[in-house]
């Protein structure tokens, strides 16, 4: 059994899902969430080192009770609006460096990379990719956002880490074109 922690990376929420899957490629749901950044008067929107440090104390807290074995997290899109993409670096930064400091590999994913491996197009919009996620998990009612994107970068994870063991390649060789 392997468990795989995916990050929906975000300035102000980010998602944490967390999968478990067997030798056969079965997917079992186990936990997700969305890390409310801006909660607290310590966390005031105009002050990120604040907000990094939530996401940081809430990465080890759901590290600490769940001890995953891999992750999966969304690589930064170029947004238009420079300073937006600046912050989502930054937090998409804060979650690898919480990981990586537990020895955890870590694999990434592109958006388009993951609606294609859920939903079958790069195109999808997040209410498919919400609805492929509760149906793939057998999970009821409707995923709050962030979480659903955390867990949908575990199923594909799950997905790639599993057609590379078939293919005999590493699995983050398994994406790319080189």
């Amino acid at each position: 059994m392997t468990r795989i922690l995916g990050i929906d990376p975000g300035s102000q929420r980010t998602g944490v899902g967390i999968i478990d899957v067997d030798a056969t490629g079965r997917t079992t749901h186990v936990y997700h969430a969305p890390l409310d950044l801006l909660a607290g008067a310590a966390a005031a929107p105009g002050d990120l080192p604040q907000r990094l440090r939530r996401l940081l104390d809430g990465l080890r807290a759901v590290l600490d009770e769940h001890r995953p074995d891999e992750v999966a997290i969304e690589q930064v899109f170029m947004s238009k609006n420079a300073d937006s993409a600046l912050k989502l670096g930054q937090a998409r930064g804060a979650a690898i460096c919480a990981v990586v400091m537990r020895d955890l590999p870590v694999h990434e994913y592109g958006a388009r990379q993951v609606k294609l491996a859920l939903v079958g197009t790069g195109a999808a919009d997040k209410a498919q990719v919400q609805h492929m996620v509760g149906a793939m998990l057998g999970l009821k009612g409707r995923l709050q956002a962030d979480a659903a994107d955390a867990l949908a970068i575990a199923i594909t994870h799950a997905h790639v880490r599993a057609s590379a063991q078939r293919l005999g390649i590493d699995s983050k060789m398994a994406w790319s074109r080189r």
